[in-house]
């Protein structure tokens, strides 16, 4: 059986670039984490229920400047790993 790798591409908070086909999201409860995505992922339903639940608690008004996913860091990797891009 073989183990799937995401391509979450995790860059630092500092880097604002982001590659083309790409973008940020900010990911976490209380500290916030910068995570580059495929943008493949905006079609898939387990991403849009995390996108229907950001949009909950912060609406369209992002603090971070961009995307903010209100959930723990690992479940939001466990849950991109288990996406098809």
């Amino acid at each position: 059986m073989a183990i799937r790798v995401p391509r979450i591409i995790k860059k630092s908070s500092t880097s604002l670039q982001v590659p083309k086909g790409h973008f940020a999201v900010y990911v976490g409860e209380k500290q916030k984490k910068r995570f580059v995505i495929p943008i493949s992922y905006l079609s898939q339903p387990l991403f849009q229920d995390l996108l229907s639940q950001a949009e909950e608690e912060f609406g369209f008004d992002h603090p971070m400047g961009g995307v903010t996913i209100p959930c723990p860091e690992d479940i939001f990797i466990a849950i991109t790993s288990q996406l098809r891009i």
